[in-house]
């Protein structure tokens, strides 16, 4: 299967909140020039000096956290909470899971960003 994308850059600090509920996010600044897909969540390779992981990456605003228009690029790894700040990270982004939706609170997110997970490692493992 070819990538929809493949997106690389430097790991930068995010507000930190996806890790208060047991969620933390790697949050993705692109290199210049590098074309970004539509807005959305999907099913990604993570590509870390440490090795190939499974992720969840949503592109785009974060309605539930913010009511900024500002989009990021942020992947939840799966069984993955090691220190990667500075550190390149490349995503292939294989295939689109849904739409940004706002969720009610940060439990919520979680609750669907698991289930987005499972659907990730059943689409990635096929």
């Amino acid at each position: 299967m070819q990538p929809i994308a493949v997106l690389t850059g430097t790991i930068i600090h995010g507000k930190g909140l996806g890790r208060t509920v047991g969620m933390p996010t790697a949050n993705l600044s692109p290199q210049r020039g590098m074309e970004i897909p539509p807005k959305g969540v999907y099913a990604s390779i993570v590509h870390l000096r440490s090795g190939e992981y499974i992720g969840v990456t949503n592109i785009g605003e974060r309605p539930t956290v913010d009511n900024d228009s500002r989009w990021t690029i942020e992947t939840n790894i799966n069984d993955f909470s090691d220190d990667i700040y500075g550190e390149t990270m490349t995503l292939s982004i294989m295939y689109f899971l849904r739409p940004i939706r706002k969720m009610d609170s940060l439990e919520e997110v979680r609750d669907q960003v698991r289930k987005d997970m499972d659907r990730a490692i059943e689409l990635l493992h096929s």
